[in-house]
C-alpha cells in the first residue's frame, strides 16, 4: 500500500520445486510497525512486525525490531516479519552511512528527471547489487538473528512511468548490451524497459530470499519467504512492473499474501458503456488472479482484506466496501488463511469522517468495530471446502506478465482505458453470474493450469507471450479438446516489437500466428471456427476492449461463448457454502433486478447485533454473510463473537471460557445453548443477556479488554 509523490527538481521457470507450506499457527495474522498495544490487540494467531526500523510511513513509534518482536510474543502471537523490497527505511544506505557514498541517485526517475517518492526521503529503488548487497546484510540477517523464520517482502515495484535514472540506464546496458533508450522513443522501448523492469525485481527478490534461506539453514532454521503484493490486475491499471506469477516457480518463494482492498478494487472499470467503480467484482477478479498464481504450484497465499484503506473515506464507505471485498475473498473455497488487516493502529487509533454527510471527524464505531472482530473470527474458523462457487464452471481468461508492458507511454494505435481491454473478457460474463476464472500463461508448464479449464478467452491485443513454449503447452491443450477463443485485430504497434516470434528463425507478424501455426491455423486467420483435433478453435477479430466500451457490445463475445461451451447458464448473483458460513453475492446491471432469497434459520454476521433471522433477502450490489443455525455444532457452543474464546470448558449445565479482544471495543456473542439460561455472569457479576427461544441462542453484549473477560453460563 503506497503513497506516490512526484518532487520536482522473465521468463518463467519450468519445473515445480518442493516447498514446505509452513505452518498453521499463521492461518491469520495482520502487519504492524508497533509494538502491542491494548488497543490493536485483535487476536489474529499472528503478527508480521513490519520494518526494521517501523514503517517509513508512521514515525511515531522508535521502538526497536527486537523489542517489537518481544511485546508480541509475550501476549501469545506467533511473530513474523515484513518490509518492502522496493522502497523502506533504507536511510544509513541512502544517505552514504552504509558503504560511505550516497545513493538516493538510485532513486526510480520518469522523463522529467524527478524521483518517484513513497515518502520523504524514501524513493522508489533502482535494485542494483549493491542495494541488494546492503539489503541482506542489514536487514535480512538482522531479522532471522531476531528469530524470525518467517519473511515477507512487500510490493517489488517498479512504475511504469520511471526509467530514466542512471541506475537503470546502466542496467540496461549491462542486460542488453547496447545503449539506452528512453521509453517515451517507441512501443518497442517501451516494452523493452518494461520487461527490464520485471527483470530486475524478480532478480531482487530471487538473491534476497536465496541468501535468506542459506543463512537461516547455517544456523539449522528453515526460513520461509513470501512476496505480499497486489495483483496483477491492480498493477496494470495504476501503472506498476513486477514480477508477479513469475516468482511462483521460484524455489526460494513459499507463497504469497494477496493485498486486495478497497483502494485496488475501487479503481474504475468499464461495462456496457459505463466507467465506474465496481469493488465487488473488481476484487473478485483480483483475488481470482492471486488465487491461480499459486493453485498450480502448490504454494501458500494469504487473502488481505483493509477495514480502512490508505485514503481518507468516511466510514460508512470503508464498512460498505470492506463487506464486499470481503465476500469476494470467501468465494474461493479452496483457500482458507487470511491477513485480517494492515495497520490496525490507523483502524483503530485513526480519525475518519463519520459519513459522507457528517464530516466529524471520529474513531472508529463500535458497531463497525464489533463486526470487524466478528469477522476475524469468522476467519479463524472458515474451513477449506470441495465446494464450488454456483453457476458454469470452467471458463478462464488467460493473463501474462505482459500485461503491466504496455500502459506508459500510450503511443499512437493502442489504447486500453481502464484496463478495457482485460475486463472485456471478463466482465460481460462475471456480470451475468458465470464464475469466470484466471489463468497465468506462465503457469502453464503445470498440469493442473488447465485441467478444469473448459474454455479459456485469451487476447494479445494488452498483452504478449514472453515464451514460445506458452504456445506449445496451449496448443497441446486444445488439441486435446480445449476450446480457445481468441479475441483481436492483432493491429497494435506493440506486434512488433523486437521478440521471439520475430526474430533467429521466426518471422512470424504477431504472436498469434505462431499459435495458430502449431494449431493448423492460417497466419492472420479471418473470424470463424477453426476444428484443431479434439478440440476447437474460435477467433473473433475484435480487441476485446470493444465488448465493454459501448452498450451491448459483448454480444459477440456471449454468442461465441455460448455456442462453444454450450448450456451456458446465466443469472444475477454468486452463492457458496463454507461449512456453516453461507455466501451471497447478488450482482446489479446483470439479468435481473430480483434479490436472492435464502431459506432457514441464519444469524446475520454483517449486522454488528447479530441478529437471528427466519429467511434472508439480498438485494442486487449488496452481499451477505450468515451462519446457518441448522449446521451449527451441540450444544452448548459460540456461534460467532468479537472476541476470542480461550479455556472453553463445558460440564454438567455449565459453560464458561475466557474470551480477549481489543480495548474500547464492544463484544458481541451469540452462544447455542441447550436451554434458556438460570445465570449468566461476566467477570464474576451478573450480566444481562438476550435469549432467543426459536433458535436457543443466547446473545451477550459487554466491553472487550485484551487481559480477557470470564464468562460463565449456567442452565
Amino acid at each position: 500500500m503506497k503513497t506516490k509523490i512526484i518532487w520536482a527538481a522473465v521468463v518463467s521457470v519450468a519445473f515445480l520445486a518442493a516447498c514446505s507450506p509452513g505452518p498453521k499457527a499463521d492461518k491469520t495474522t495482520f502487519q504492524t510497525s508497533r509494538p502491542w498495544s491494548p488497543y490493536t490487540d485483535n487476536r489474529a494467531d499472528a503478527v508480521i512486525v513490519y520494518g526494521v526500523s517501523g514503517n517509513p510511513s508512521d514515525r511515531s513509534d522508535s521502538t526497536s525490531l527486537e523489542a517489537r518482536l518481544a511485546s508480541w510474543r509475550e501476549r501469545g502471537y506467533k511473530t513474523e516479519f515484513m518490509t518492502g523490497i522496493a522502497w523502506g527505511g533504507y536511510g544509513d544506505y541512502f544517505s552514504g552511512q552504509w558503504d560511505g557514498r550516497p545513493h538516493l541517485d538510485e532513486g526510480q526517475k520518469n522523463a522529467a528527471g524527478d524521483t518517484i517518492w513513497h515518502g520523504t526521503k524514501v524513493p522508489y529503488i533502482v535494485p542494483s547489487r549493491n542495494y541488494l548487497a546492503y539489503f541482506k546484510k542489514t536487514k535480512i540477517k538482522r531479522v532471522i538473528d531476531a528469530g524470525v523464520d518467517d519473511i515477507f517482502l512487500e510490493e517489488p515495484e517498479f512504475w511504469a512511468e520511471a526509467g530514466y535514472s542512471e541506475a537503470f540506464k546502466s542496467e540496461w546496458e549491462a542486460y542488453y548490451g547496447e545503449p539506452w533508450r528512453p521509453q517515451d522513443e517507441s512501443p518497442e522501448a517501451t516494452y523493452l524497459s518494461a520487461k527490464l523492469k520485471y527483470h530486475l525485481y524478480y532478480r531482487a527478490l530471487e538473491e534476497t530470499f536465496s541468501y535468506a534461506k542459506e543463512y537461516g539453514r547455517s544456523l539449522g532454521r528453515e526460513i520461509r519467504c513470501y512476496v505480499p503484493t497486489h495483483s496483477l490486475v491492480n498493477y496494470a491499471q495504476w501503472g506498476i512492473v513486477s514480477p508477479e506469477a513469475s516468482l511462483a516457480s521460484l524455489p526460494c518463494v513459499d507463497g504469497y499474501i494477496a493485498q486486495v482492498w478497497t483502494g485496488t478494487a475501487r479503481v474504475p472499470n468499464h461495462f456496457d458503456g459505463v466507467s465506474k467503480e465496481r469493488v465487488f467484482e473488481n476484487a473478485f477478479l483480483e483475488y481470482g488472479c492471486m488465487a491461480s498464481m499459486t493453485a498450480p504450484t502448490g504454494r501458500r497465499v494469504w487473502f488481505l482484506t483493509d477495514p480502512v484503506e490508505d485514503r481518507s473515506r468516511d466510514w460508512a464507505d470503508f464498512k460498505r466496501n470492506y463487506q464486499a471485498t470481503f465476500t469476494a475473498q470467501l468465494l474461493y473455497p479452496q483457500l482458507a488463511d487470511y491477513e485480517v488487516m494492515p495497520w490496525p493502529e490507523r483502524i483503530y487509533r485513526g480519525f475518519y469522517p463519520k459519513s459522507a454527510t457528517d464530516p466529524e471527524r471520529i474513531r472508529i464505531p463500535r458497531d463497525y468495530a464489533s463486526m470487524m472482530q466478528v469477522m476475524i473470527g469468522a476467519l479463524q474458523d472458515m474451513p477449506v471446502t470441495q465446494g464450488r462457487l454456483d453457476g458454469s464452471p470452467g471458463i478462464s481468461v488467460l493473463m501474462a506478465n505482459s500485461l503491466m508492458f504496455q500502459h506508459f507511454p500510450i503511443h499512437e494505435g493502442y489504447d486500453d482505458p481502464q484496463l478495457a481491454g482485460f475486463f472485456g473478457l471478463a466482465m460481460p460474463l462475471l456480470k451475468r453470474g458465470v464464475p469466470v476464472g484466471i489463468t497465468h500463461i506462465e503457469n502453464l508448464g503445470y498440469g493442473k493450469a488447465l485441467q478444469d479449464v473448459r474454455l479459456l478467452l485469451m487476447t494479445y491485443s494488452n498483452m504478449k507471450p514472453l515464451d514460445p513454449e506458452a504456445h506449445r503447452q496451449l496448443a497441446e491443450w486444445v488439441r486435446g479438446g480445449g476450446r480457445l477463443i481468441y479475441c483481436g485485430r492483432d493491429t497494435d504497434p506493440f506486434q512488433r516489437v523486437r521478440e521471439w516470434w520475430n526474430t533467429g528463425e521466426n518471422a512470424y507478424s504477431a504472436p498469434s500466428d505462431h499459435l495458430f501455426d502449431l494449431l493448423g491455423v492460417p497466419a492472420g486467420a479471418p473470424e470463424g471456427s477453426y476444428a484443431c483435433g479434439k478440440g476447437m478453435l474460435q477467433i473473433l477479430r475484435q480487441d476485446p476492449k470493444e465488448f465493454v466500451l459501448s452498450a451491448g457490445g459483448d454480444q459477440p463475445l456471449l454468442t461465441a461463448v455460448s455456442a462453444l461451451y454450450g448450456g451456458l447458464e446465466t443469472k444475477n448473483h454468486f452463492t457458496l457454502d463454507r461449512g456453516p458460513y453461507r455466501l451471497v453475492a447478488v450482482l446489479d446491471e446483470s439479468v435481473s433486478n430480483a434479490p436472492y432469497h435464502l431459506e432457514g434459520q441464519l444469524i446475520d454476521l454483517y449486522d454488528p447485533d447479530l441478529p437471528v433471522c427466519e429467511g434472508a433477502d439480498v438485494v442486487p450490489g449488496t452481499q451477505g454473510l450468515y451462519y446457518d443455525l441448522r449446521k451449527a455444532p451441540r450444544a452448548p457452543a459460540i456461534l460467532a463473537a468479537a472476541s476470542r474464546a480461550y479455556e472453553v470448558h463445558k460440564s454438567g449445565r455449565r459453560f464458561s471460557y475466557l474470551c480477549k479482544g481489543p480495548l474500547e471495543t464492544t463484544n458481541v456473542t451469540r452462544i447455542l445453548l441447550p436451554r434458556q439460561p438460570r445465570s449468566v455472569t461476566v467477570n464474576g457479576e451478573a450480566a444481562e443477556y438476550k435469549w432467543d427461544a426459536p433458535s436457543h441462542t443466547c446473545l451477550l453484549r459487554f466491553d472487550n479488554d485484551p487481559d480477557g473477560v470470564a464468562v460463565e453460563i449456567r442452565w
